[in-house]
């Protein structure tokens, strides 16, 4: 069984025994066993619950793991709960927490109470906050923690193990260390695992990796997540454009960009915004989801017109009628393996304006060879079901047709809206869907009026 399976399988059985619990007034157990769960295990919980029980769970959580459990909250949850906080709780259950999850919480707080939040903090973790707000969202200076360890090149390695010792702890996920000069420029870094198995006699200098690569704190954090990828990296500095430290970036806020990501490519693809909430209020998600159903039925209403266009070919030939959604089907199979394939490409930095006209070829060819191979086994699939070669061979025409701009539609259409600085996997899926419906049924309808009418 997998892992997967297991804590699935785990949260189900903890949220049915909390259910109970609250069920029958044990709020004292129900406490004690939200106080021995681990925060993200909390945090699951509260995600996989409907709203009233989540209001109640939230009440009985310790203030000093609230914090712990805020961050590993989905955005619109988080900010749920934190809207029925005072901005003395916030600042409370917020204290101590890592700078870049302290920024993306405060920066979703209406201005009120964002300042009454900043006047109950110490003025360590206001300064902290003030600094990482500074930088735009979706931004390697907005997700970069300023809790780094820094050298001087000329300073021996024994002296710095002392240090380190009477430091007593380093911050998490630290594997390197960065050398800085008297500015603060980066000069290079030295791995944790060569300080302490080299020579103690010798200095920083000789041990450091001067060609260590630093990331430019506008950089998107998109393209943060492809470097890590790239270079497997756990933790890199974050530098100004003078070469300055100013933070540094970890693996785990790596892998939040990616998932984040990720459920946006996926959540785009139906039109829904990436931070929906499962357990959310009925009304809110009904209104969220209405937007993109609107939009779909003007796109339904412009295929449909195309249709009506013909009326009195469908009239006189009930078969077109019967078969007219086969070339619509296929066409839009077809262009949404082309799409996703161009916007994973995107995601990953994969396309440039280099190589988009060669892969904008590569699947008008591969539209077309599909549309000859489909087109002709459609072709006798018609003429064999309604002894009508005619019919047959205008249905095939229409595959082939559609299919082809399927594929050059498919990859064309993403690559357009980023342009346009509209997000594809967002607006994509619909904008494909009504181009093959369109043109399969103008193709197939238009080729049938031509030659049976």
């Amino acid at each position: 069984m997998s892992i997967e399976v297991i804590d699935s399988e785990l949260t189900e059985q903890r949220l049915n025994q909390l259910t109970q619990a609250l069920g029958s007034g044990m709020f004292v157990h129900v406490r004690n066993m939200l106080h021995d769960m681990a925060a993200s295990d909390v945090a699951l919980i509260l995600e996989s619950s409907p709203p009233k029980t989540r209001q109640v769970l939230w009440q009985l959580i310790d203030q000093e793991q609230a914090g712990d459990i805020l961050e590993d909250l989905g955005e619109e949850l988080k900010d749920s709960l934190i809207s029925g906080m005072t901005p003395e709780k916030v600042a409370q259950a917020t204290s101590g927490m890592d700078t870049d999850d302290l920024a993306y919480i405060l920066r979703s707080l209406p201005d009120a109470v964002y300042k009454k939040v900043l006047q109950s903090m110490s003025s360590q973790d206001r300064h902290r906050v003030e600094q990482a707000l500074l930088y735009p969202d979706d931004t390697a200076g907005s997700i970069m923690n300023t809790d780094t360890v820094t050298l001087r090149p000329d300073v021996n390695i024994d002296v710095v193990l002392r240090y380190l010792r009477q430091r007593g702890n380093l911050p998490d996920t630290t594997d390197t260390l960065y050398v800085v000069d008297r500015n603060d420029h980066v000069l290079g870094g030295v791995r944790l695992a060569d300080l302490l198995t080299c020579n103690p006699s010798e200095t920083i200098r000789t041990i450091m990796d001067p060609e260590l690569e630093s990331i430019p704190v506008a950089m998107p954090d998109n393209e943060v997540a492809q470097l890590f990828e790239r270079h497997d990296w756990i933790s890199a500095p974050v530098v100004d454009e003078e070469q300055k430290l100013l933070g540094r970036i970890t693996i785990d806020d790596v892998v939040d960009v990616i998932r984040e990501d990720a459920e946006h490519s996926m959540m785009g693809m139906a039109g829904m915004d990436d931070d929906e909430d499962t357990f959310g209020p009925v009304m809110k998600s009904t209104f969220r989801r209405s937007l993109w159903l609107t939009i779909n039925l003007f796109a339904a209403l412009l295929a449909a017109s195309v249709s009506n266009m013909f009326e009195g070919t469908l009239e006189q030939f009930a078969t077109i009628a019967i078969l007219m959604t086969i070339v619509p089907s296929m066409g839009g199979v077809a262009g949404n393996q082309t799409l996703a394939l161009v916007i994973r490409g995107i995601a990953l930095g994969h396309i440039g304006q280099s190589n988009s006209r060669w892969l904008i070829g590569k699947e008008l060819a591969i539209g077309f060879l599909n549309g000859i191979m489909w087109s002709v086994l459609v072709f006798f699939a018609v003429w064999l079901w309604k002894d009508d070669m005619a019919l047959g061979g205008l249905i095939g025409g229409a595959m082939l047709i559609n299919m082809t701009v399927a594929g050059l539609a498919g990859a064309s259409i993403p690559l357009i809206l980023k342009k346009l600085n509209i997000d594809p996997a967002l607006a994509g899926g619909m904008v494909l869907t009504t181009v093959t419906d369109v043109i399969g049924l103008f193709a197939f309808l238009g080729l049938a009026t031509i030659f049976l009418m």
